[in-house]
Formats: C-alpha cells, sequence, structure tokens
C-alpha cells in the first residue's frame, strides 16, 4: 500500500462517528446477505497490511508491522512470531509447514517453520516486497516489489530465486489462473498485467477504465472474471480479453478482496467502514448488500471452511488538517465476519 494511501486513510479517519469503534457494527442487524460482524479479536498494537487463513494449521495470519499475529481459531489464543520491518504479507507455504513473510523494510522473503517459529531460510527481492500469490503450475512463489516494479520468483520447497519479471509500476495484489499466468494489479497506473510466468514477461496489459488505483484481485475460475478492487468502485473483467465488464460502486479505500467460489460471492472491504457483498450470476456481479464493519478494516481474508471472513483495524485519533491520525493504543482487533 502506497504512503500516499495510508496517509489518505489517516485523514480520512478523523470524524468523530467514524472513530466511535465497532458499537455501531456490533449492534447492527445483518443485512439482506446475512452477513454482519459476528465477533472480534484483540491483538497487540501496531499497523498491519494483508491477512491471511491458514487452514492447515487453522488459524488466521495477519502481518502486523513487526511481527505476524496469529490466531488460534479453535481457542482464540494470540501469538506472534517473524519479527521484522514493515512486514506486508504473510502467506502459508508448503502444504502450511511453512509461513513466507514479505518483508520491507529487508526487502526480503523469509520462510518461517510453522511449528517452531525458526528462520529456515531468508531470500532477497527486489524493493518494496508486498503481496504474495502462489502458482500451482509452476510450484512458484510470486512476490510483488511494489516499489521496484518487478516481481520476484522463489521457488518454496528449495527456498532459492527462481528469476524475475519486470512489470513496471506500483505493484498490488496478484491471482494466479491455474494455468501458468498471474494477473497483478498496477496501482498507479490502473491497470491489471497480464503475465507469463514460465516465459517470465507479461503478455497484456488490461486498462481499468472505471477504476483508480486497483489494489485487491480476486479470480473467478469457473466464470474466468477478475474482480480489482479500486479507490471507490470494483471492476468486473473478463480474464481472457481484458473487457471491463462492469464497474460497480463500493467503499473507498479497498486495499483486498475475497471471492467464495462456493457461493460466487465477492467481499470488497473499505477503510469506510463498510464491506460490500458482491453476488454473481452468469458472469453478471450485483451488490446485494453493504455491511457495517470498521473504519480502517481496508484487508480481508476467507475462510472457505466456515464462509468467515477476517478484517484487522484499529481506532484512530482526530487528526489535524494536513496531519496523519496516529491509532489509539490497545484498539487493534481483527473483525470476524459471518451469518
Amino acid at each position: 500500500m502506497t504512503v500516499s494511501r495510508i496517509a489518505a486513510l489517516c485523514l480520512s479517519l478523523c470524524a468523530p462517528i467514524l472513530c466511535a469503534g465497532g458499537g455501531a457494527a456490533q449492534a447492527a442487524d445483518a443485512g439482506a446477505s446475512g452477513y454482519r460482524v459476528v465477533d472480534r479479536i484483540d491483538g497487540p498494537d501496531g499497523g498491519w497490511d494483508y491477512v491471511r487463513v491458514d487452514a492447515w494449521n487453522n488459524r488466521v495470519l495477519v502481518a502486523h508491522g513487526g511481527s505476524v499475529m496469529a490466531t488460534d481459531l479453535a481457542t482464540k489464543a494470540v501469538t506472534t512470531f517473524g519479527a521484522g520491518a514493515i512486514l506486508h504479507d504473510a502467506m502459508p507455504v508448503n502444504g502450511g509447514a511453512e509461513v513466507m513473510v514479505t518483508n520491507g523494510g529487508t526487502a526480503t522473503a523469509v520462510f518461517i517453520d510453522a511449528k517452531t517459529n525458526a528462520v529456515v531460510a531468508t531470500v532477497p527481492t527486489g524493493k518494496g516486497p508486498d503481496a504474495a500469490a502462489f502458482d500451482a503450475k509452476t510450484g512458484l512463489v510470486l512476490v510483488m516489489d511494489h516499489a521496484g516494479g518487478q516481481i520476484t520468483l522463489i521457488d518454496p520447497k528449495t527456498h532459492k530465486l527462481a528469476g524475475t519479471i519486470e512489470v513496471g509500476g506500483d505493484l498490488e495484489a496478484a491471482a494466479t489462473d491455474g494455468s501458468g499466468k498471474a494477473y497483478v494489479n498496477v496501482e498507479n497506473k490502473n491497470e491489471i498485467a497480464v503475465v507469463d510466468i514460465a516465459g517470465r514477461k507479461v503478455v497484456k496489459r488490461y486498462p481499468l477504465t472505471g477504476c483508480d488505483g486497483p489494489t485487491g484481485l480476486a479470480y473467478d475460475a469457473a466464470d474466468k472474471l477478475l474482480i480489482a478492487a479500486c479507490d471507490g468502485s470494483t471492476d468486473v473483467v473478463e480474464a481472457a480479453t481484458g473487457k471491463v465488464r462492469q464497474t460497480l460502486a463500493t467503499g473507498k479505500g479497498a486495499d483486498g478482496i475475497a471471492f467464495d467460489p462456493r457461493q460466487k460471492l465477492a467481499f470488497v472491504p473499505s477503510r469506510e467502514g463498510t464491506l460490500a457483498v458482491i453476488a454473481f450470476a452468469k458472469g453478471k456481479g450485483t451488490i446485494i448488500d453493504t455491511v457495517p464493519t470498521q473504519a480502517g478494516a481496508r484487508t480481508i481474508a476467507l475462510d472457505e471452511r466456515s464462509g468467515r471472513l477476517y478484517l484487522p483495524t484499529a481506532k484512530f485519533m482526530p487528526a489535524a488538517p494536513g496531519v496523519r491520525s496516529g491509532r489509539i493504543p490497545g484498539t487493534f482487533q481483527v473483525l470476524v465476519v459471518g451469518k
């Protein structure tokens, strides 16, 4: 996530109604979709970026600034591991035996044993490693170097650098299609880059005509659609052609997206404290609900086993014009959204 977007997030949180916290979300009844905030998990103070569900070890992982926060879903016990600097993504790899953490402060990807929390290997990346993705066809991990404009390819089994792909621009989330292609949001160019992983090259670029600052990206394999979360809208794009089928109005400041293939639902969070629920049928998306969450809850992960969603956030102090708002100590939580 760019510095400008972080600043925009902090400035947007100065309104008292947003900073009031989770009371409204906790009290809200379920909307048309049936989704609502059903639980909150307290965690240590600190910034955050991506959140993931580690189904192999039945836990939720949040890249939490200087460490990874892990929540056991059976006991709700919270632990931390993987001390680092400016952590962005903590992705389970190798069948859950390890977690790969992107470390923006050291421009590395760090592999950590999921049981012992010991560092197994450290692999250099490009500048500003951010989001990560896994490609089943090649067996490689893709690290999006947000500041460097390249993709670092890593073999997670050998912990070896497998190559790089020059893309250009500010790289955000990526989605893979299982056949060797990756689709990568280029935030500052409002486009999706189509990447041939084996060929180590960009083969197409899809302009997102209704999108400003694409961040989260999901792939609907059944309908061959890309769903890109933007700043105030969500684009639905044909993966084969790049045609933008729809632009749907969603909340400001999204930094992630989740797609449930079983229910054919996409979930787009926003820093404003809303979660758009988009139902897909015959290749068309319809917003069926806007669920109140909490200001700042801009990243998201889906547990496909339970259908529950996890969104980290905190409360913020009011900010003076042009001054970044600070987090209120002791308020970090992971929101649990479900039915």
